[in-house]
């Protein structure tokens, strides 16, 4: 159980590591990137619970509306409503890259959970590709999240924009992620590899613009 918990965790860790150490943060900054992580964890259980649901009973049946729907809009919007509600309402948001570091830890403290969960079932040989795969990819959306979450907080002429986009675009990148998986098959790579390719280009081209439009 404990090699379980450590496989699945260290992805997360060394990802939200990357993404932390290229900034300095003050204390309270620190306690709200930890809180978001543990916010992020508890997350999977109700998200796990609504998908297994609307499963049971038959709902979101078609390919499209399965990798869309049951779980890109549903894991990104529990997602964003949490990141909205306790970091950009009541967090200490004072840097665009701010926004980034606690979409980040929300995210992979979200992949974590969801990582400890299917390692159980499948065990720890999964470990290197979902290492790879989801929890980075989760890393990357909560980058893109993050990163209209923070211009939302610092540019209020264009608010309720970026407010969108932070919802959305997240949603859209997961649906395809999901969507590759389940029309592929065991073919999935040959749409997996450049689409995650894509998606570290544009997760670290908003780092890029973060950090430029802060200085």
């Amino acid at each position: 159980m404990f090699a379980i918990l450590t496989a699945a965790i260290a992805p997360a860790m060394a990802l939200l590591s990357y993404f932390y150490l290229r900034n300095d943060y003050e204390s309270t900054v620190n306690a709200l990137v930890f809180r978001t992580f543990i916010i992020g964890l508890i997350l999977v259980f109700p998200v796990m619970v609504l998908q297994y649901a609307f499963t049971v009973e038959g709902f979101f049946e078609r390919d499209l509306l399965k990798a869309f729907v049951l779980y890109g809009f549903f894991e990104e919007f529990f997602k964003w409503f949490m990141l909205y509600f306790f970091a950009y309402q009541y967090g200490q948001m004072t840097r665009r890259y701010d926004g980034i570091v606690y979409g980040v830890s929300l995210s992979l403290g979200f992949a974590s959970m969801e990582n400890v969960f299917y390692m159980l079932a499948h065990g720890l040989e999964t470990a290197v590709a979902r290492a790879l795969l989801p929890v980075s990819s989760h890393a990357l959306y909560g980058v893109i999240m993050g990163y209209y979450i923070g211009r939302a907080k610092m540019e209020a002429s264009k608010r309720k924009w970026f407010l969108m986009l932070s919802l959305v675009t997240p949603v859209v990148l997961h649906g395809l992620y999901d969507f590759i998986l389940l029309t592929f098959g065991m073919y999935f790579l040959i749409g997996l590899v450049p689409f995650m390719i894509g998606l570290w280009i544009l997760a670290l081209n908003k780092v890029k613009w973060a950090n430029k439009l802060d200085h």
